[in-house]
Parts: structure tokens; C-alpha cells; sequence
């Protein structure tokens, strides 16, 4: 369905997956059902790491359904059970515009083509976010792989700070993902002679939100000992 993969990020391609799942009659269909149809549709995009044509990479299309920012909270799809969704008439509108294009007129097309900077401060932590072991180990398809050291690295906590500390560098992280999301969605943002897309910011908000949930239990407890 998709031949260009550039033109989308992974969500949108997942979101195109599902709309064909829809016209064949799955509706609702599973969190499974949209992995295998999201990979068949792009194995190059959602295939296991080696092994692309022959398996899909089940954590990949996961965390872009799950976290705060994933498909189902952005209204994209409707949960219509455990593991078991739809797309909502807001996805279906998203996908119209995808399929039609963006109905961008000419002006805001040539502002968005022009690459945008952000504040020295924040550009050291995103440079950092997307350099980090968490960050390629999700790009690879290796979630699995994560460990709470990489979920550290990749917010830049130790095991030694104080509660107010911690919450203050999550909440610094956060900031500076959302900071580069709203920069990004006009056009590619500029770091020294580095582009970072709209694709980059959503893989590292993916992350960010697999690590909040995978290590939830372990943050409590770096926050219940600083205490």
C-alpha cells in the first residue's frame, strides 16, 4: 500500500495498515493483527532486525500503540477491548489526509521546507536523547533489550538523587520533547549540520514513555529511597 516509507513516519504507516485491516472487514481487529498487517504492508520499516522479510518486530508497532502519545491517546485508534481496536473517526480523517495529502497551501509548504533551530540547552539534551543506547536499541527493534542503565543514561539520573531531582531531569526530558515535537511537526529542525525530523522526535517519544512504563516500578523506588 505504502511504497514511499520516507513520505510517512511509523505511526502513519501503522495507522494506513489498520485502515486496510478496516476495508477487509477486521474490525475491531487486535494489537496482533495490526502487527502482521503493518509489516506485511512495510517489512523494511516493522521487520526483526536480519530477519525483515521473514518476521515482524512486534515491539516496534507496540510502542507506537502504546504510551501517552501512541495511536490509541491520540485518538487515532478506539480501544474496543483488551487488545482490540478500531480506527476512530479521527484516525479515519488523518488517513484521508494522508492518502489526499496534507492541503498545506504553498506558503506554509515552503516555511515548513526550511530547517528550524532550537535553544542551545535543548539541543544538548536532544543530541544526547538520540545518541543514546535506549534510543538505537528502539530504533533496531530490540526493546527487549532495554535495561533500566540504558533508561538512566537516556534520561541522565543516577541512582543518587533526590526525589524533587529526578522528577525535575524527567520533567526537563520531557519539556524538551515536547519543545522539539512542535518544532519538528513545521519542519526539520537544525543541529549543527544534523537534521532531526518529525520521525526522530516521535521514536524518542516512543521510548521515552516504553521506559516510563517498563521501569515505572524501579523509578518509585530511586524515589521512596531518596525520600
Amino acid at each position: 500500500m505504502v511504497s514511499a516509507i520516507a513520505e510517512y513516519t511509523l505511526a502513519e504507516l501503522i495507522l494506513l495498515a489498520a485502515k486496510k485491516l478496516q476495508d477487509q472487514g477486521q474490525s475491531p481487529f487486535s494489537a496482533e493483527d495490526l502487527i502482521v498487517a503493518s509489516w506485511r504492508e512495510n517489512p523494511k520499516a516493522f521487520g526483526l532486525k536480519g530477519y525483515a522479510e521473514q518476521y515482524p518486530d512486534s515491539n516496534r508497532v507496540l510502542a507506537s500503540i502504546m504510551g501517552e502519545r501512541g495511536l490509541a491517546r491520540k485518538g487515532w485508534l478506539a480501544k474496543m477491548g483488551q487488545k482490540l481496536y478500531t480506527l476512530s473517526p479521527e484516525g479515519q480523517r488523518v488517513v484521508k489526509r494522508l492518502l489526499e495529502g496534507d492541503g498545506e497551501d504553498e506558503e506554509e509548504a515552503q516555511e515548513q521546507a526550511h530547517a528550524q533551530r532550537l535553544p542551545r540547552e535543548q539541543e544538548k539534551v536532544l543530541i544526547h536523547l538520540l545518541d543514546s543506547s535506549a534510543r538505537r536499541k528502539m530504533d533496531e527493534g530490540k526493546a527487549y533489550e532495554l535495561s533500566f542503565a540504558d533508561a538512566c543514561r537516556f534520561w541522565s539520573i543516577t541512582d543518587n538523587l533526590s526525589a524533587d531531582a529526578l522528577d525535575a531531569q524527567l520533567n526537563k526530558v520531557e519539556s524538551v520533547l515536547s519543545h522539539g515535537e512542535r518544532a519538528a511537526a513545521k519542519g526539520p529542525i537544525l543541529i549543527g549540520h544534523r537534521e532531526v525530523t518529525r520521525s526522530d522526535m516521535e521514536t524518542l517519544r516512543n521510548c521515552h514513555e516504553y521506559l516510563q512504563e517498563r521501569f515505572e516500578r524501579h523509578l518509585m523506588l530511586l524515589r521512596s529511597r531518596a525520600k
